[in-house]
C-alpha cells in the first residue's frame, strides 16, 4: 500500500473516532418536520460546512465543470455510458464485501452473477446483459452501508473538499473501498491518466444535479444536506431495490371502471363533449371557506418608492353588483360539500382517478418529444436539443438589487408572436412545465419568454426590499413591469417588434395572469391579446388553507415519518428512472394518498422555505437559525406575518382582495381570456367553481378529472390549447 494511501486511511479512521456520535432524530417544538435534522442529525459544524460547500461550488464552476464541458464535447453520451458501466463493473469488490458484511447472501449471489456475466458477455462491463437478458438488477452496495449494518454510528454531517456531503462513517467506508480498488496499487502515469478520466466521466453525470441545486434553491446547502440524508437512508434500508414498488404495483394498471366508454380508444377520443352523460363524481374536501365581511374601499398606498419599479398600489376591489351592502354571496357562505349542477365541458376518458393529490402529481407526466433528445450529454457544445437552445438573459428591475434572470427562445422570424409564461407558485425559470409549454408554443410558431413565479426567491431578490409576494394585484403590477422590461430588451437586441403577445399562467401564475389581464384592460401597456389561465385558485386564502391541511398530514403518524418519507422518495426516484429508461410508461401512479401528500408537502414547504430564507436576508456562508422560524410557519402564518399590515389590516380584507371575485367586472365583461379548471381540484370547491362559471361563462372550460394540473399531459387538453393559440399562417 502506498504511503499516501496509508495516510488517507489513518486520517479517515481518526476523523471517524473523533466525530462519530449518534444523530438526533427529530427537532423539538417544530410545527413541521426538519428533514435535514431528521436524516443527518444536528449540524454541529454548520459554519465550517457552509464555507467548504461554497468552496466546492466555486471549484466545480471554475475547474470541474469546464473539464466536463470539454469531455462531453469529445465523447458522445453512448461512449460515456459505456465507460460508466465498465467502471461500475470494476467496483464489484466493494459490493461483494459490503453484502458479506451484512450477511446478505442474496445480494452477494446477485452481484457475483452480474460481475461474471457482464465481464464476459458484457465485454468487461461495457454492457449490461445481466440486467437485459437475465433480469439481474444492480444493487447499490457500499462499505458505508456494511458499516451501518454492523451498527457503527454515522457521526455528524460533514462537507469536505471535492467529496462534498459525507459523514465520518462514510469517509471510513471510502477509505476501505479505496483499499479494495485494484488501481490503487499501480502507480504508473497511465493509471493516473485513466483515473483522472474516470473521475471526469463520473462527475459529468453529477452536473445536472449540481446545476439544479444552485439555480433552483435559495439555500442549496440545506437542500443538498436533506438529499444526502434521505438518499443514505434509502440505501441503508434497501428501499432503492426494485421490489419497493411491488406493494402498490396494482395501482399502475388498475382495472377499468365498468362504466368506461369502450369508444375511449378510438380516434375520436380527444373530442370535447358537453354535457357529460356520466361524469366522475367530484372529489371535494371538507374545509369551510373563510367568510369575511366586505371591506370598505381604502386609499391607495404605495408598498415602496423606488425609481426602478413603480409604486405598488393597494388594488381597488371591484365587487359584483349586489354585493355592496353586506351581500357576500361571492365569498361562499355555503357548505362547500353542497352539490351543484355543474357539468364538465371536457371529458378525459379512461383517466382512472386515484385521489386529488395523487392525480395532481400526474402533472409530472407532461412532456413532449424532442425536449431533451440528443446523442450528447447536456453540457456538450454539440447538444442542440430544444432545452439547450433556450437562452438565459437578465434585466435590471430595481437599482441596487439583483438583476432578474429569464429564459427565452426566438423564432427565425424575430417579429413572430411571443408567448409569455408565468409558472406555478414558487417555480423558477428552470421549471420543467415551462420548458414543455415553451416547446408547444414554439412548434406553433411563437417565440417564448419564460419567467419565474412572483413567489420565487429569485424574483423577490430583484424587487424592492419591501416587496412581499402573495397579493395578486400587486404581484401582477410587478410582473407587468418585469415583462415590459424583458420585451423591450429582446426587441432592442434583435431589432424587432413582436407581432402579437399571448400570456399563459399555471396555478398561482394563472391567478396572477388574470389579475394582469384586469390591469391591462384598464391600461394596455404590454399589448397582450390573449390570457390563458390554467387551474387558478379562486380564493387564494382558501387554497393556502388547503395547502396547510395537506402539510399537517405528516403529524398523523409521526413515529414512523422517517421511514414513510424515505419510502415515498424511493418510489419517486424509481418511477422517474423507469420512465426515462423506457422500462415502464406510467399514467396512474404507484403512490398512496398519504405518500402523495408527503411528497407534495415536502415540495411546497421547500418553496416557502426558499422564500422566507430570502425575505429574512439570510447569509449562506455561516450558521443560521432561520430554519427554526421556517419549520414553525404555515402558509397562513406567512400571510399574517408578511401580508397583513396597513393596506390589509385583517385576514378578512386580505381574503377578498386576493380572490378572483375582486376582478369580477373584468371576468364578466371581457372575452380575451380562457380558463381551464377541473371539477376535482382540491384548491377550490364546487361552489367556487359555480361562481367562477357564472362570471366567466363561455371563457371557462371545466374538466371532469385531473385535480390540480394533473391533466396537462392529456392529448385532449393539448389539442384544445393548440386551438387557442393557433396562428393564421
Amino acid at each position: 500500500m502506498r504511503i499516501k494511501h496509508k495516510i488517507f486511511v489513518l486520517f479517515t479512521i481518526l476523523v471517524y473516532l473523533v466525530f462519530s456520535q449518534g444523530n438526533l432524530v427529530f427537532a423539538e417544538d417544530n410545527k413541521y418536520p426538519d428533514y435535514a435534522k431528521i436524516y443527518v442529525g444536528e449540524d454541529k459544524f454548520e459554519n465550517l460546512n457552509r464555507k467548504v460547500f461554497i468552496f466546492n461550488s466555486k471549484l466545480n464552476k471554475w475547474v470541474i465543470r469546464p473539464a466536463n464541458i470539454v469531455w462531453e464535447s469529445i465523447m458522445p453520451k453512448y461512449g460515456m455510458d459505456r465507460i460508466q458501466s465498465a467502471y461500475a463493473n470494476i467496483e464489484y469488490p466493494k459490493r461483494l464485501v459490503s453484502s458479506l458484511m451484512q450477511k446478505d447472501f442474496s445480494a452477494t449471489k446477485n452481484e457475483t452473477l452480474r460481475f461474471l456475466t457482464n465481464t464476459t458477455l458484457g465485454l468487461g462491463g461495457l454492457y449490461d446483459p445481466a440486467k437485459r437478458y437475465f433480469k439481474l438488477d444492480p444493487i447499490n452496495e457500499d462499505i458505508d452501508k456494511g458499516l451501518a449494518k454492523l451498527h457503527v454510528k454515522e457521526g455528524p454531517y460533514l462537507v469536505v473538499p471535492v467529496l462534498s456531503s459525507t459523514t465520518p462513517r462514510a469517509l471510513a467506508g471510502k477509505a476501505i473501498e479505496a483499499a479494495l480498488e485494484p488501481t490503487w496499487y499501480f502507480g504508473t502515469p497511465i493509471t493516473a491518466i485513466v483515473k483522472a478520466g474516470l473521475f471526469v466521466n463520473k462527475t459529468a453525470y453529477m452536473q445536472p444535479m449540481i446545476e439544479m441545486l444552485e439555480s433552483t434553491y435559495a439555500d442549496p446547502y440545506d437542500v443538498a444536506k436533506k438529499m444526502y440524508g434521505i438518499e443514505n437512508y434509502i440505501k441503508d434500508n434497501n428501499l432503492d431495490r426494485k421490489g419497493v414498488l411491488d406493494t402498490t404495483v396494482k395501482m399502475i394498471n388498475p382495472p377499468q371502471d365498468e362504466h368506461t366508454d369502450i369508444a375511449a380508444n378510438t380516434e375520436d377520443d380527444h373530442a370535447i363533449i358537453t354535457p357529460n352523460p356520466d361524469p366522475h363524481p367530484p372529489m371535494m374536501v371538507e374545509v369551510k371557506p373563510y367568510i369575511p365581511e366586505l371591506p370598505e374601499s381604502k386609499e391607495t398606498k404605495p408598498v415602496a418608492s423606488n425609481p426602478g419599479i413603480p409604486a405598488l398600489p393597494t388594488p381597488k376591489i371591484n365587487v359584483p353588483k349586489g354585493m355592496v351592502g353586506g351581500d357576500s354571496s361571492y365569498l361562499l357562505d355555503v357548505n362547500p360539500q353542497q352539490e351543484t349542477d355543474l357539468t364538465p365541458d371536457m371529458i378525459l376518458k379512461n383517466y382512472n382517478p386515484q385521489s386529488p393529490v395523487v392525480d395532481s402529481m400526474r402533472t409530472a407526466l407532461f412532456d413532449l418529444p424532442g425536449i431533451n433528445d440528443s446523442a450528447w450529454m447536456e453540457l456538450s457544445v454539440w447538444n442542440r436539443c430544444f432545452s439547450n437552445k433556450i437562452k438565459t438573459s437578465s434585466v435590471a428591475v430595481t437599482p441596487n438589487r439583483d438583476e432578474y434572470h429569464y429564459k427565452y427562445i426566438m423564432q427565425k422570424d424575430k417579429n413572430s408572436p411571443v408567448a409569455i409564461l408565468y409558472p406555478s407558485i414558487g417555480e423558477g425559470i428552470t421549471s420543467h412545465h415551462s420548458v414543455v409549454l415553451a416547446k408547444l408554443f414554439y412548434d406553433e410558431g411563437y417565440s417564448v419568454i419564460i419567467q419565474g413565479s412572483n413567489f420565487n426567491w429569485e424574483f423577490v431578490k430583484s424587487m424592492p426590499e419591501s416587496y412581499r409576494p402573495g397579493i395578486p394585484a400587486q404581484d401582477a403590477e410587478c410582473l407587468r413591469t418585469v415583462t415590459s422590461k424583458i420585451v423591450d430588451s429582446l426587441q432592442k437586441k434583435y431589432d424587432c417588434q413582436f407581432r402579437d403577445k399571448v400570456a399563459l399562467g399555471t396555478s398561482f401564475g394563472a391567478l396572477t395572469t388574470l389579475f394582469l389581464a384586469d390591469e391591462e384592460s384598464k391600461n394596455n401597456t404590454l399589448g397582450i391579446s390573449k390570457f390563458i389561465s390554467i387551474n387558478p385558485p379562486i380564493e387564494l386564502t382558501y387554497a393556502l388553507t388547503q395547502l396547510d391541511k395537506n402539510n399537517d398530514e405528516w403529524n398523523k403518524n409521526p413515529d414512523d415519518l422517517k421511514q414513510r418519507v424515505a419510502m415515498a422518495a424511493a418510489k419517486v426516484v424509481q418511477v422517474s428512472q423507469m420512465q426515462e429508461s423506457g422500462e415502464q410508461k406510467f399514467e396512474t401512479l404507484p403512490f398512496t394518498d398519504e405518500e402523495a401528500k408527503l411528497i407534495t408537502s415536502f415540495l411546497m414547504r421547500q418553496k416557502l422555505s426558499d422564500l422566507v430564507f430570502t425575505l429574512e436576508n439570510t447569509s449562506k456562508s455561516g450558521k443560521t437559525d432561520v430554519y427554526k422560524q421556517i419549520n414553525n410557519m404555515s402558509f397562513r402564518d406567512y400571510a399574517e406575518k408578511y401580508l397583513i399590515g396597513s393596506a390589509y389590516p385583517s385576514f378578512e380584507e386580505l381574503h377578498l382582495a386576493t380572490s378572483l371575485y375582486s376582478i369580477s367586472d373584468y371576468l364578466r365583461n371581457n372575452n380575451n381570456y380562457k380558463i381551464y379548471h377541473t371539477m376535482d381540484d382540491y384548491f377550490v370547491n364546487q361552489q367556487q367553481l359555480k361562481k367562477l362559471k357564472e362570471l366567466s361563462s363561455s371563457n371557462i372550460v371545466l374538466l371532469n378529472d385531473g385535480a390540480h394540473l394533473g391533466f396537462l399531459y392529456r392529448q385532449e387538453f393539448i389539442d384544445s390549447l393548440k386551438k387557442d393559440i393557433a396562428l393564421n399562417k
